[in-house]
């Protein structure tokens, strides 16, 4: 699953009659700023898709009950742990790690890049699944190295709902690659290192150039800790912006 702010025409928000709850995720912005222009890495949806065919999004998708037990090494950075916080039920250290764990985990499981540390061995029982295949290449996940730097809620009245958190990594901080996860059958089908202008010209969802933008602007800004973090959703029909 992928960049989960969904937009509809008006004809499908009249077929969509119950708002539902959103689902928690979480989706990871990887970027290069190792040359003059920085970078980021965006994959391209299979067109058989029925959610977003053919678009670029950013890894990422809903946090699930492994994201709250998988071990690490480094932990959340508080500034973003108190902004993870805000505006959401039962905040806390626990929701903010698993949100960041989930982020890691989906960018592994849709590009095969394990972020964190090979210092340690491999972590000793970690949850089925995606968590056990990470940790059978000996990387911890390092929460010290995503910063949090959006979140957007997707409309009410839409057949799906996310309240997503944009984390963003540097591309230094991948441990191991496992070759052969993206391909013409796989969810993502083809990743590419863009800048930020190339990235805007793509077949991109709306929310997903916003935060383009945003992120841009940050990194014009020093990408300092303390710089404010957008949060977007709807208020009668229309978008609004506030700063966590």
């Amino acid at each position: 699953m992928t960049d989960h702010v969904l937009t509809l025409n008006q004809t499908e928000r009249a077929r969509t009659k119950v708002n539902l709850r959103p689902k928690d995720a979480a989706t990871m912005m990887i970027l290069d700023r190792s040359g003059t222009r920085p970078k980021v890495l965006m994959g391209k949806r299979h067109a058989g898709h029925k959610f977003m065919p053919g678009k670029y999004v950013f890894p990422g998708g809903r946090v699930d009950d492994g994201d709250r037990r998988m071990v690490a090494t480094g932990a959340v950075a508080q500034i973003c742990e108190d902004r993870l916080g805000k505006r959401c039920l039962r905040p806390g250290a626990g929701k903010a790690r698993a949100l960041a764990l989930a982020a890691i985990r989906e960018t592994f499981e849709e590009t095969g890049l394990l972020f964190g540390s090979a210092e340690f061995g491999a972590p000793e029982a970690p949850p089925a699944g995606s968590w056990h295949d990470f940790a059978a290449q000996g990387v911890f996940p390092d929460l010290s190295a995503v910063t949090f730097v959006a979140r957007a809620i997707t409309p009410p009245r839409r057949p799906k709902r996310f309240d997503t958190r944009f984390f963003a990594i540097d591309a230094s901080a991948v441990a191991r690659r496992i070759e052969g996860v993206v391909g013409p059958d796989s969810e993502l089908v083809d990743l590419v290192w863009v800048d930020f202008d190339e990235a805007k010209a793509l077949d991109l969802p709306s929310i997903t150039k916003v935060v383009i933008e945003e992120v841009e602007a940050r990194i014009a800004a020093g990408f300092a800790p303390w710089l404010p973090v957008p949060f977007y959703w709807e208020k009668r029909g229309s978008f609004v912006r506030e700063e966590l």
